[in-house]
């Protein structure tokens, strides 16, 4: 393996685990396994939050070069929003804040908000996420109970299906542009519906034209960086 040339990997990031995890995992097998500095590069090309599992493209050496390349990509994601309760995350890493009676909703209703929202969008990102506000990550100003106002941004909702429906939840299926959170569109799409919804499950399956299916599972990857290293010996 040339390691200075380096590597583009798809892999599967386990749910519960960050994106720096998986960075983290990868450049110590590297390390412990071939002749590379502390300061090997590797980096991820898109961050996917803990509770999402799914596919993560990490680059190492010179193929970090590539990473600003596959962060510009539509990304594609299949996942559920649970109605009738928010949490300030909208999603499940904070505790319910909201709940809502959804006896009366209507799903001729949800498919009609869930159409309106196809397209451009201007979309608020979540408070409790890493956008910078002044500098600062919003999430550790939200957290400290400090108000955070974030600007909305331009986002493409290429495609939005609705997959099955039982209330209270909404499995989906979504292409979007980069820098869209998929937890402000279950919020969003809860506030169109007047029940309050939030993003209970997300798994991302596509960038661009890279598939989960082809994706390495993250223990199988560092086992066959280490028969590359023995190799290399």
């Amino acid at each position: 393996m040339d390691t200075q040339e380096g590597k583009v990997f798809l892999i599967n990031k386990p749910l519960k685990w960050t994106s720096f995890d998986v960075v983290n995992r990868i450049r110590y097998a590297f390390r412990n396994n071939f002749d590379v500095s502390k300061r090997y590069k590797v980096g991820h090309a898109g961050t996917l939050d803990p509770l999402a599992d799914g596919l993560l493209i990490v680059c190492t050496g010179k193929q970090t070069k590539k990473i600003n390349q596959f962060q510009g990509l539509e990304k594609s994601y299949t996942g559920t929003i649970t109605f009738g309760k928010t949490t300030p995350s909208y999603d499940l890493e904070l505790d319910f804040d909201k709940e809502f009676d959804i006896s009366e909703l209507d799903f001729n209703e949800i498919e009609k908000a869930v159409e309106g929202m196809k397209g451009e969008q201007l979309q608020y990102p979540p408070i409790f996420s890493a956008k910078k506000v002044k500098g600062k990550k919003a999430y550790d100003l939200a957290r400290a109970g400090k108000e955070v106002k974030l600007e909305p941004r331009k986002v493409l909702i290429s495609k939005f299906n609705i997959d099955h429906y039982e209330k209270p939840n909404l499995e989906f299926d979504i292409t979007c542009s980069k820098g869209t959170y998929i937890r402000s569109i279950a919020h969003d799409l809860g506030q169109k519906v007047n029940s309050g919804a939030h993003l209970s499950s997300l798994r991302r399956t596509a960038v661009g034209e890279f598939r989960l299916e082809d994706a390495w599972e993250v223990d199988d990857l560092v086992k066959h960086i280490e028969s590359e290293g023995a190799k290399a010996e």
